[in-house]
């Protein structure tokens, strides 16, 4: 198996249709110990069902926009844990009105959030992470997509949260190679999760992939989640600093 004795943590889980649920399920199958984070009440029961599936799994609360509650977050996994040998970063947020607005019309605030909970959240996580990455090597992973390189209907801001995501990746692959840290990216095509079906238009989105990218269909989130588990494994300890699109090939298409 992949990741045999490996321990992780995934944030971002918030049903059983999403992706970082994927990528759960695909590392547990392939030998991880998992730890999953939650943020309020109604997200917290679905991650504790979710969790309870695997076995030796753990569930913490945490804030990503309070350095607070992210500080308690890697002193309890030290406990739990001992040591982490990957994390992944399923975490994005806008505010409505900036998806469905002309992009010209998003706020300073509106701006500052979006780039706080999907862009600098993962800086400040694997800054946290650090002490517990083993010095044999460890693995962090992040979710992107396509809107960050190109201007995607109602996609607006979180587009540029995303192009600014995807430049962290890069800087903190090479900020932290020597520590053997490798630090990557999967840019998915559009999946029904709970954060698509908030993103205007959406249903036209699947259709439009369908019929332009080569494999002409959807990809599932079990095809993320295989992905994922590569990168995560010591297959992939060549990779750091890369996007690695999974999207049936849309990306290369000329449209």
């Amino acid at each position: 198996m992949l990741l045999q004795g490996r321990q992780g943590l995934i944030l971002g889980v918030a049903n059983k249709r999403s992706i970082a649920w994927a990528i759960a399920q695909s590392a547990a199958r392939e030998g991880a110990r998992l730890a999953f984070t939650f943020q309020g009440e109604a997200v917290e029961r679905n991650v504790r069902e979710l969790a309870g599936t695997l076995k030796r799994s753990v569930v913490l609360p945490c804030d990503v926009t309070d350095d607070g509650q992210v500080a308690l977050l890697f002193e309890k996994l030290s406990r739990e844990f001992g040591r982490l040998d990957f994390l992944v970063h399923c975490i994005a947020f806008a505010n409505r009105k900036d998806l469905e607005n002309d992009f010209v019309q998003t706020s300073r605030d509106g701006f500052r959030l979006a780039h706080d909970i999907s862009a600098y959240s993962l800086v400040g996580l694997v800054r946290a992470a650090l002490p517990l990455f083993p010095s044999d090597g460890a693995s962090v992973l992040a979710m992107t997509y396509i809107g960050s390189e190109r201007a995607i209907p109602r996609y607006n801001i979180m587009g540029v949260a995303k192009a600014s995501l995807e430049a962290s990746i890069r800087y903190l692959a090479s900020d932290l190679g020597p520590r053997n840290v490798r630090v990557n990216g999967i840019s998915a095509g559009p999946i029904n999760t709970l954060a698509a079906r908030g993103i205007p238009g959406f249903t036209e989105i699947l259709h439009h992939y369908r019929q332009k990218a080569p494999l002409r269909r959807n990809i599932e989130a079990s095809e993320v989640g295989d992905a994922a588990a590569f990168l995560l494994s010591s297959y992939a300890r060549g990779i750091t600093g890369e996007i690695l699109f999974v999207d049936a090939g849309y990306h290369i298409s000329g449209i």
